[in-house]
């Protein structure tokens, strides 16, 4: 309970946080000449630094981005009705968008920039042995979650434990839900926990603190991707989407790769060829 309430705190001063980061970026003017506004979920933090900064040196535009859990983000746009791209860290998110106006998929048809699997990240080492889903629901073992409630990934793991039968034997070892998927690879790389649900590529985000138990694919029922779109109140929106195709371009697909991500669905279907897949419609 008291987990719960302080999550609740938290998510809520988190979202006053984005819509107060947004009014004061509508104070200032907004989105000058050649510049783009980008709401995205932290599922892929590391690649966005690096791809803002090709495509800046490249056409000379510059890329604002406001990163967080997917639905917190979604809130805080709809409450602000401002900036150019929104990007989910799964489809789900981003169908939601669509059906609150804020992306339109018939005038701008979204993108699929990667793909993601859930696994199951530890401390480097694996100090705590964890070899299988079952080892989370062991005494002791510090679990940690993203919350189902605003970020994808806690709706994932969620689903993926309850598939399996394991919810609520794990569910009394989670000792943290983090507001966002880059807060909840931290807890590893910090020690915080023994292990997190995460993506499968947390591991490659920080090699030398983390390592990776893949979960039997049989056992996955869905995978999920990272997808955008511009929404209905870009201010440029040939600009946006232009930035937009930079990141699903074969010119960056190798960044993409150097972090861990799945670039074609037949990949992530290796690791789960009996999961589900959610379509953009």
């Amino acid at each position: 309970m008291l987990k719960r309430l302080a999550s609740s705190f938290l998510m809520m001063g988190l979202v006053l946080c984005a819509v107060c980061a947004i009014a004061t970026y509508q104070l200032s003017g907004g989105a000058s000449q050649g510049e783009v506004l980008v709401f995205a979920g932290t599922a892929a933090s590391p690649v966005y630094r690096e791809i803002v900064a090709l495509f800046e040196s490249r056409y000379g535009v510059k890329v604002v981005v406001n990163l967080g859990g997917s639905g917190r983000l979604l809130s805080a746009l709809e409450i602000a009705r401002t900036g150019d791209i929104y990007i989910s860290g799964s489809p789900e998110y981003l169908i939601l968008a669509a059906q609150r106006g804020i992306v339109n998929f018939t005038a701008s048809p979204p993108k699929v920039l990667a793909y993601l699997v859930p696994a199951i990240i530890v401390q480097k080492g694996n100090p705590a042995n964890i070899t299988k889903l079952e080892d989370l629901a062991r005494p002791g073992v510090r679990v940690g979650m993203a919350d189902p409630r605003s970020v994808c990934l806690g709706l994932y793991a969620m689903e993926l434990l309850k598939e399996n039968g394991l919810w609520e034997a794990v569910s009394n070892n989670i000792v943290v839900y983090a507001a966002s998927c880059e807060a909840t690879a931290q807890l590893v790389y910090v020690g915080a926990v023994d292990a997190v649900i995460g993506w499968h590529v947390f591991c490659y985000w920080n090699p030398d603190k983390a390592d990776i138990v893949w979960i039997e694919p049989d056992r996955i029922p869905r995978v999920s991707y990272i997808a955008g779109a511009v929404t209905t109140f870009a201010k440029d929106k040939e600009l946006a989407a232009k930035f937009l195709e930079f990141l699903a371009s074969q010119d960056v697909q190798e960044i993409w790769k150097k972090y861990g991500y799945f670039v074609t669905i037949e990949e992530a279907r290796a690791r789960a060829p009996k999961s589900a897949f959610e379509e953009l419609r």
